[in-house]
């Protein structure tokens, strides 16, 4: 499933707040500039699964990012749990491997299915935007960043995933090996123009260059929760990214 074009809708606001009344807040007010929301551990573990299906039944999308990684059996069956609460997409962790991966898609798909649900996107978190060549090291990992990002990429998709999850430094590393327009890039570490890193993500780039890379969609939540103006804070990366559309437009008109 190709994403939609619209800058609003490549936007997941992060919903990585404290209480379930600060997040249904932040949804009634950001709704009008994007309707898609991430849930993420903290969130999750403070409000539950009741959170995650309110939100859907507002008619939001959420992106349900627990970054699933443990045997594929006991993986499979969370994968389906997130796809009962109707969430638009969920993460899993591509260092889990094939046959954890391979489960987990077709746990979602039919649970799905079976709930008369669309099917959630399924993307595979690659390495993390926090994490440098000496987090790699200090794990074992003996390949360079920029491999250990494409291995990963290239797995989850002979493993029937959706997409990935990475840096907008690697988006264009995995677009030019990974040429399916179907195969979605989830991109973290996304900071309005120009980019300022004060926090732990390390490898970070503006709104319209990830989508100028090949970004499908960007996940901000820190330059939007942290904004004196919320809501003003998200249409400008909104209009970020649709400057970045407009850009890679340009050449088919």
């Amino acid at each position: 499933m190709k994403p939609l074009m619209k800058a609003e809708d490549r936007l997941f606001v992060a919903l990585d707040v404290e209480t379930p009344e600060q997040a249904l807040g932040l949804v009634r007010t950001l709704r009008g500039h994007t309707n898609s929301f991430k849930i993420g551990s903290k969130l999750f573990t403070a409000a539950g699964p009741g959170l995650v299906r309110e939100i859907v039944s507002q008619g939001a999308r959420v992106f349900l990012d627990l970054k699933f990684h443990d045997i594929p059996t006991v993986v499979a069956a969370a994968a389906a749990e997130a796809a009962r609460l109707g969430v638009f997409l969920f993460t899993v962790h591509a260092a889990g491997g094939r046959e954890m991966m391979r489960q987990a898609a077709a746990a979602a798909a039919e649970a799905a299915d079976r709930n008369r649900h669309r099917r959630p996107l399924v993307v595979g978190v690659t390495v993390l935007t926090s994490a440098d060549q000496t987090s790699l090291e200090e794990i074992g990992v003996k390949r360079s960043l920029r491999d250990q990002v494409l291995g990963l990429a290239r797995l989850s998709a002979e493993s029937g995933l959706d997409g990935v999850v990475a840096s907008p430094l690697e988006v264009q590393l995995i677009r030019t090996s990974i040429t399916s327009s179907d195969f979605l890039i989830v991109t973290p570490g996304v900071r309005p123009a120009p980019p300022k890193v004060s926090d732990d993500q390390r490898r970070v780039t503006s709104p319209g260059e990830a989508i100028k890379a090949g970004a499908s969609y960007l996940v901000v939540g820190r330059p939007i929760l942290d904004a004196s103006d919320p809501t003003q804070a998200t249409r400008e990366i909104v209009q970020q990214i649709e400057l970045g559309l407009n850009a890679l437009a340009e050449p088919h008109k």
